[in-house]
Formats: C-alpha cells, structure tokens, sequence
C-alpha cells in the first residue's frame, strides 16, 4: 500500500478540523476527494505534505510503510510526494529554469546521485514541455511571476512531470480554470498516471473528474470521510449535492 492514513486527527489553532480521517491509496489509482467549503479537503493534503501550520493530535499517515510524521516537508517531497496548490505562489527573480533544475538535483542528492547533466537536463525539460502542452515563454519567465491563473496551474503539472512523484495531490486544480486549460492541465495529469504512481484530485465540482477519471471517490464532510464508491459517486453528488449527505448521515 502506498497511502495509509489512520484515524487522523489535525487541528490549526486549537480548532480541530481533521477528525478521524481513514484513507487507503495503491499504486496505479486515482482517488478523488469531493465535499463542501469548509470541511477539511486542503488541510488534509497540506498535513499529508507536511505543513507546519496544523498539529496533528491523533492517527498517523504511513506513506510506503514508513511514518510521515517523522519527516520534514522537503524530505517528503525528496521521497516522492508533490502537492498542486489551490493558489500556486510566485517567486520573482528565480527562473523557472533554475528553479526545476534545482529542485530535480535536490532529489536526486537525497538519494545520493549526482546532479544532473545540463544537456540532459534541457532534454528531459523539452520532453516534458511537450508531454504536458507547456510553451517555452512560461518556463523562460520566473516562476509564476505574471502568469494567469490557468497558466500557474499548467506551469505545476510541468513540474509534477518534471519531478516524477510517487504521490501527488492535486488541491482544487480546476479552481478558475476555463475547459482549454482544465483540458491541458487533465491531460497532463492523465499522461503522467502509471502503475507506479498515485493521484489525490480534490476538487469541489464533478466537471474535473470528466477529464481525470478517478477509481474512488471519497466525501469528504465535516472532518471525516462518510462516505465513498466508484466515479458515478461523484455524478450522484452533482444531481443531489452536499444536503444528500448530511441528510444521509
């Protein structure tokens, strides 16, 4: 199992959010993580990413049978788990270039390889380029410095390809996009899914998961998940909304 969370509890200021979160993820799956504002969907990736800003009092989340919450954010992204914000930051000065340059040889020092070629380097950038419908003008410019907003989230699954995660979870990605980038950026995701890998979509709305078409979807309601199946889930909660769940409970 790759993704094993257990009874997971995760609270920001004192105010719990996270109340008994149970997930199981494998290779090769897509699950999809649905539920109204308010409910614990981003703080649930950002704790499995590692942010410091949530104190995790209870459970624990087993990431390839070890602990995640023995380790840091940067050995976590360096063991293989990438977070898409929901609002991607900008880093001006820093080139994209760089940026992924460095960040690949970050990995790579993790698990003692030497930093990578240049040439090989610009080779696996251009594959990439391609592989997700990026443009040489975003990945010249600084890191989101400027770009739109469908533009930023093109410009992360350039850097999930780039990266090569084991784990990604994609936090509200369609969030503000049109159907040309939502198409893109569901491409790229798709293009990128093998069975060696896994992806968390959390998303508010049932459109998305017409391009990434999960194997679970989960609801995700007041702290807890309450409630999963298979993508006609996700269909079902587009017909009845979020009101059918808390009715149902």
């Amino acid at each position: 199992m790759l993704l094993n969370i257990k009874n997971l509890h995760a609270s920001i200021n004192g105010k719990e959010i996270l109340k008994g979160v149970n997930l199981e993820v494998n290779k090769g799956e897509v699950h999809a993580i649905m539920g109204p504002n308010g409910t614990g969907k981003s703080t649930l990736a950002s704790v499995i990413a590692g942010r410091e800003v949530f104190d995790v009092t209870e459970g624990d989340i087993l990431y390839n049978g070890k602990s995640l919450l023995e380790m840091s954010i940067d050995a976590r992204a360096c063991e293989g788990i990438f977070l898409g914000f929901q609002y991607p930051v900008e880093i001006p000065g820093v080139s994209m270039t760089n940026f992924m340059r460095t960040a690949v040889n970050e990995q790579r020092k993790y698990h003692g390889l030497d930093p990578i070629p240049s040439g090989e380097f610009l080779r696996m950038m251009e594959e990439k380029k391609k592989m997700v419908e990026i443009t040489a003008k975003l990945t010249n410019r600084s890191v989101n410095e400027g770009f739109s907003g469908g533009e930023k989230k093109k410009n992360e699954i350039f850097q999930m390809a780039m990266l090569n995660p084991t784990l990604s979870i994609l936090d509200e990605t369609d969030s503000g996009l049109d159907i040309d980038a939502l198409r893109i950026v569901a491409n790229g995701v798709n293009k990128l899914r093998s069975p060696e890998n896994a992806t968390v979509v959390i998303t508010h709305y049932q459109r998305l998961l017409d391009y990434i078409v999960p194997d679970f979807v989960h609801v995700l309601f007041e702290g807890r998940i309450v409630k999963s199946g298979g993508k006609e889930l996700a269909l079902e909660l587009e017909n009845k909304g979020y009101e059918w769940i808390k009715e149902s409970l």
